[in-house]
Parts: C-alpha cells; sequence; structure tokens
C-alpha cells in the first residue's frame, strides 16, 4: 500500500513542478501571465493535497489518521482564511511590502524546520544531514531578518538612506567566518550538544541578514525584493533537503534561480553589479565631477491643466511614463481613460516601462494590467528609448529617477552610469509630481529644469481625471 502511495506522490510531484515551470513560462510575459498563475495555482493545491494525504497514509505510532488530520487540517485552514484576507485587503501600493513578509516567513520556516530536524527524538547521525541543517539555518535566518528590514524600509518606518557603518564589509565577512566556524562546531558535536552552536549560527546569520539589507539604499529596493526572492527560494530548497522532499528541493531551485537571474537582468539595467547592490554602496562614492547648484537654481516652468489638454489635444504621438507616485495615488485607471480618450482621436499614445520603476520588479506593469492597459502598446526601456526624440509629448507620472538626465550628462550624481529613459528628447515633456521633492534615490532631477519641461503639480489621480474631464468637454 505504501509503496502505492509513494510512487503516486512521486508522479504527482512530478506533475506539480513541470505546472510550476509552465507558471514561470507563462508568468514572463504580460499576455501570458493569467494563464501562469493558474498554472501555478494548480501545482500548489495538487502539491499540498497529495504531501497531506501521504502522510495520513502513513501515520504510525500513537497518532492516529484523526489526529494527524487535525494538526494538518488547523494549519492549512488558518494560513488559508489568513492569506486571503491580506491578499483581498492589501493595496496594490503595499504589495512590495506583502513580497517582503512573505519572503520572511519562507525564511522562519526554514529555520524552524533545520531546528527541529535536529531536535528529532532519536536521530541518528548524518553528516550529510547535519550540512544540509546548517546551511538551511543559515540562508533561512538571512533571508528571515533581511525581508523583516526590507519590510520596514519599504513600509517607510525606516530610512531609505543606506546605513553604512565604518568597517562594515570587514563586518559581514566576520559574520560569515564566524557562522563558518561554529558550522564546523555543530558538524563536531554529537547531538543534542550541537543545539548552542546551531543557535548560535542562527543568531549571527540573522544579524548578517538585517545588516546586509540596511546597508542597501532605497533606489536599490527593486532589487534587493528579488533578490531576497532568491534567498526564499534557497531556503526552500534547503529546507526540502532537510525533509527530503523532491518537489521542495524543485520549487525552491525554481524560485531561487529565478530570482537571482531577475537580480541581474535588473542590476543590468541600472549599470550596477550585483556585488555593488549587495554590499551597499561599496565602490559608490561618486566620481568629481561638475557642480549642479547652477542646474538646481533654475526655474521651472509651471503650467495647468487645460494647458496640458490643449498640448494633447494637438499631439500626433504621446509616451506616457508611469511611476511609482502614479502607484500612490492609485491613478492607474484615470491614466488608461486619457490614453484611450487620446488613442481615440488618432494619436499614437504606448507606456514605457523602466525595469526598476516603483518598489517592486514589474510593479508598473502590473498596476497597467489591472487597469485593463492593452499589453501591445507597453513597451520595455529597451524597446521604446530610441523613439523619444520623434516623439511630441510625454507624460511622466509620478517618476523621477529613471527618467534624469543627470544618469547620463553629471559624473557626481549618484545614479550616474544608470539606464534611464531619455524622455527630454521629447517635443514635449510634462511631469506629473506633488511637488520639487527629490525621488527616492534622494536625488535631484535636472529634467524638471529643461526648457521643454512643464510642471503639473498635484494628486496624480486628480490631476489626470481633470485632464479626462477637460478633453471631453473639448469633444
Amino acid at each position: 500500500m505504501m509503496e502505492m502511495v509513494g510512487s503516486v506522490q512521486r508522479l504527482t510531484y512530478i506533475g506539480a513542478a513541470i505546472l510550476f515551470i509552465l507558471s514561470l513560462r507563462g508568468l514572463s510575459a504580460q499576455e501570458s501571465a493569467r494563464r501562469g498563475n493558474v498554472y501555478g495555482t494548480f501545482g500548489m493545491v495538487l502539491a499540498v493535497a497529495m504531501t497531506a494525504l501521504a502522510v495520513l497514509l502513513g501515520t504510525g505510532g500513537e497518532a492516529t489518521p484523526g489526529s494527524a488530520a487535525l494538526w494538518l487540517a488547523a494549519p492549512i485552514a488558518i494560513g488559508a482564511i489568513i492569506g486571503s484576507v491580506l491578499a483581498a485587503r492589501v493595496a496594490m501600493t503595499s504589495m512590495p511590502e506583502l513580497v517582503a513578509v512573505l519572503h520572511s516567513f519562507v525564511g522562519a520556516a526554514a529555520v524552524l524546520v533545520g531546528l527541529a530536524n535536529y531536535l528529532e527524538p532519536n536521530r541518528a547521525p548524518d553528516p550529510v544531514h547535519d550540512v544540509e541543517i546548517v546551511v538551511g539555518v543559515f540562508i533561512g535566518a538571512v533571508t528571515f531578518t533581511g525581508s523583516v528590514v526590507a519590510f520596514f524600509k519599504l513600509r517607510g518606518t525606516l530610512g531609505s538612506r543606506p546605513l553604512l557603518l565604518p568597517g562594515r564589509h570587514l563586518a559581514n565577512l566576520a559574520m560569515l567566518v564566524a557562522c563558518g566556524v561554529f558550522g564546523v562546531a555543530f558538524l563536531r558535536a554529537a547531538p543534542p550538544e550541537g543545539l548552542t552552536p546551531l543557535l548560535v549560527i542562527t543568531a549571527i546569520a540573522s544579524l548578517l541578514g538585517m545588516h546586509l539589507v540596511a546597508a542597501i539604499g532605497g533606489g536599490d529596493m527593486p532589487v534587493v525584493v528579488s533578490l531576497l526572492n532568491s534567498y526564499s527560494g534557497w531556503a526552500a530548497s534547503a529546507a526540502g533537503f532537510m525533509l527530503s522532499n523532491d518537489l521542495l528541493i524543485i520549487t525552491g531551485a525554481l524560485v531561487g534561480s529565478s530570482g537571482a537571474i531577475l537580480s541581474y537582468i535588473m542590476c543590468r539595467a541600472m549599470n550596477r553589479s550585483i556585488w555593488n547592490v549587495v554590499f551597499g554602496g561599496f565602490g559608490a562614492a561618486p566620481a568629481a565631477g561638475p557642480s549642479r547648484a547652477g542646474v538646481e537654481a533654475k526655474p521651472v516652468q509651471e503650467t495647468t491643466v487645460e494647458a496640458v489638454a490643449n498640448l494633447l489635444s494637438g499631439a500626433k504621438s504621446i509616451i506616457v511614463v508611469p511611476g511609482y507616485g502614479m502607484a500612490v495615488a492609485q491613478a492607474q485607471h484615470p491614466v488608461r481613460d486619457l490614453t484611450t480618450i487620446l488613442g481615440e482621436r488618432g494619436a499614437h499614445v504606448r507606456y514605457a516601462i523602466h525595469p526598476v520603476a516603483g518598489r517592486l520588479p514589474g510593479h508598473m506593469n502590473v498596476l497597467l494590467a489591472e487597469a485593463n492597459v492593452p499589453y501591445d502598446i507597453v513597451e520595455e526601456m529597451d524597446e521604446i528609448n530610441d523613439d523619444f526624440s520623434t516623439t511630441d509629448v510625454v507624460l511622466i507620472i509620478g517618476a523621477n529617477d529613471i527618467v534624469n538626465p543627470s544618469a547620463l550628462s553629471d559624473p557626481s550624481s549618484p545614479i550616474y552610469g544608470m539606464p534611464v529613459l531619455q524622455a527630454w528628447k521629447a517635443g514635449k515633456v510634462v511631469m506629473l509630481k506633488r511637488s520639487m521633492s527629490a525621488g527616492y534615490a534622494g536625488v535631484d532631477n535636472a529634467i524638471c529644469y529643461n526648457e521643454n519641461t512643464l510642471m503639473l503639480f498635484g494628486d496624480a489621480k486628480k490631476t489626470v481625471s481633470a485632464l479626462v474631464a477637460a478633453l471631453n468637454s473639448s469633444r
């Protein structure tokens, strides 16, 4: 009987793994993202159901199938209720914080699984399994505390500026070496004497995770979220090794490798190395260059809703650049209405998406998809950057650092070398902002002072809604 259950379990796990791979494939494009979500959901339902069934059928000792079912059903039901409520209530602007919290859960689970495995009664010595426990606890602790710090940074509880302590790189190295030393001590100790070095590893790795993420600036938070996604995948994979669960190993490896690849792609988009981002400011001192005091002193050209409506009415080609300010104002639906009206009047309207716009990889794509913006008019930076010079009007809504010309022209700027959307090359630039405050990276934006830039101040949702009303009244 148990042999048949084991065979069915392996086949089910293979099917679930295939569905997870198809899910990742579907999520790689906007057109297939919904289908990818369905594949992933169905794969997870299969995996959980099969695992629960295998546990119930394999119950032995003092536990009865009924009591085992209760122990399984209770946490699954509680988790499902909490997850459903959070998913239903969370605002799109809070999605980055939610993702960070979910990553912390994976890290905490890996730590708890490692400790539980080591404290298992009558556990036979197994050096290979002990290595799996050390690795799983280390990765899990780094992921847990790093994700918690990322959550507070994204929420605004902690400042966005990096915590650059003197000798921080040596401190990181010292903590890493200390974990290695206590890891050797753990492997040499017989149960339960190894619990003390294992707990010390947990504490040091937790401190390391906090320090690594605290030393990363706010402008790099999209990459941090992607990195933590990768860490959580490797933590889950390590937990799979500890539990001898093939599906957990495969799933964790898929998440870990895809998160690492995405982090690399985003770092390339920022003209940064992954090491520069991880070590929070390493080599980030700005090069000497000319002062921008003269640029900052220039006045801006403030405009009105009516003037912008007239400008858009006469434009033949328009590019919209969304940013985090659009997400905060929840302006994606009025923006969709605006571009729909302009498209109906014969204008060629497109959206330009920067890889690190927002606080989460793909943040702007998700917002636009929620507003039912057609996929075929949403283009990435590499696809659209050459078209700005032939565009009549660029409408920048809540974006800042990703359209800053200083990234290409000012060697003294902290973001110098970062590829940006070259919106300033258009005939006219209309920038929607609440105020003249700097972006998340804390850098003033030189595009605001250009002669072809018009500043339209106010809440993005109210301003765009007013533009929609003005265009409708002029029909």
